[in-house]
């Protein structure tokens, strides 16, 4: 018996009844998506049940859909930690802590102390915009970019010519280590990039340097089963390692795509969860709309070719999401939303909504017919 989960990241379902106190009243990322870009081009996923889901231009209610619906998180937050923590059955009862003022002078201090250099930016900025911004700076001066988020992280970025990538992850790690106890951020990154002033780009070199989960997952459940535990992209950074076997590299759709099929086709058992980061990353938080139809069209590709390798009576296929990030709503942060399901395996047809723990409580009654006491989650699977 064989389960993959991928997580299309960012791609939301629609605003949940808090979304307003988060500022994302109206949030719908695939529904916006859909209507921006005149109609959804996704054959495959409609196939599937995407338009059962809720309504969406592009996308009609399937005939004979697989497990379709909308999960929703138990736990605060809209970031990727607490999204794919939850999809395993780990909740967060309080929210992880931000920055929207930037870092206490306490904290640049001590990484100052720890680095030897210098501290440019300190404060929530986009990705892609804070190298453009501060790129220059940090090539005459040697001083490393430190930003944040609407989530709970502590982001480095550094030019890879002037910060060489293993003192980069040396500096991320002083800063795993400075940010703990009421500091205690989800997610320290190390965000490398190469390139001139006006022209540069992010390499693949990033790094998470998360917290560990702060209870048993479904992941160790099933390790417990003897059951192995493979991650594609930056899942296995986010659980820091915990109850995960192997990790595959995946930092852009093109690279976890690709480790995903070649997973799919040589393993003969055990669970695979894969991230497709560049709904989120590449294009969500830039709010392009079109790149981000453009990012679920080459997944629609994709999950056709993998549908074709996959055994419909002993592998079960599903995709979700970890949060929103509607690209046509204000900003460029994550949107507190629904995450979409469509889970295909024998005999699975029904509409289910539920909480995000539904999926590895499903993952777990697949792969090894039981059920977790004391982890939250209903299987959608008999």
């Amino acid at each position: 018996m064989r389960a993959f989960v991928v997580v299309i990241d960012a791609c939301g379902a629609g605003e949940l009844p808090d979304s307003g106190d988060y500022g994302d009243a109206g949030a719908n990322t695939l529904a916006h998506v859909a209507e921006a870009a005149g109609g959804l081009e996704l054959p495959v996923l409609t196939g599937l049940g995407l338009g059962n889901i809720m309504p969406l231009r592009g996308a009609p209610p399937a005939a004979d859909p697989v497990v379709h619906g909308r999960l929703h998180p138990l736990g605060p937050g809209k970031d990727t930690i607490t999204g794919h923590w939850e999809l395993m059955g780990v909740i967060t009862p309080v929210a992880l802590r931000t920055y929207p003022d930037g870092f206490p002078d306490e904290i640049i201090d001590a990484l100052r102390a720890a680095t030897g250099r210098g501290v440019l930016c300190n404060r929530p900025y986009s990705g892609t915009e804070v190298i453009d911004d501060f790129g220059a700076e940090h090539m005459r001066t040697g001083d490393l970019i430190v930003y944040t988020s609407a989530d709970s992280v502590l982001q480095i970025a550094a030019h890879e010519d002037v910060v060489p990538l293993e003192e980069l992850y040396a500096a991320c790690a002083a800063a795993r280590k400075i940010m703990t106890g009421e500091h205690a951020v989800g997610r320290v990154i190390a965000r490398p990039f190469r390139g001139e002033p006006g022209s540069f780009k992010r390499t693949e070199g990033r790094r998470d340097m998360a917290l560990d989960p702060p209870g048993r997952s479904y992941l160790q459940e099933l390790q417990a089963d003897g059951i192995a535990v493979h991650t594609v992209g930056k899942i296995g950074q986010v659980f820091n390692g915990v109850g995960v076997d192997e990790q595959h590299k995946g930092s852009t759709n093109a690279a976890a795509i690709a480790a995903t099929g070649e997973l799919i086709r040589e393993l003969d058992d055990g669970f695979v969860f894969a991230n497709l980061v560049e709904t989120d990353q590449v294009f969500g938080h830039r709010n392009d709309v079109l790149g981000f139809h453009g990012a679920l069209k080459e997944i629609d590709v994709a999950v056709g070719e993998w549908l074709g390798n996959l055994d419909p009576e002993r592998d079960m296929l599903v995709l979700t999401a970890d949060h929103g990030c509607d690209p046509t709503h204000p900003g460029t942060d994550h949107t507190r939303e629904h995450a979409p399901l469509l889970a295909r395996f024998a005999g699975g047809h029904a509409r289910h909504d539920g909480p995000f723990a539904d999926v590895g409580a499903s993952v777990l009654r697949w792969l090894a017919g039981r059920a977790a006491s004391g982890l939250p989650g209903e299987p959608f699977v008999p």
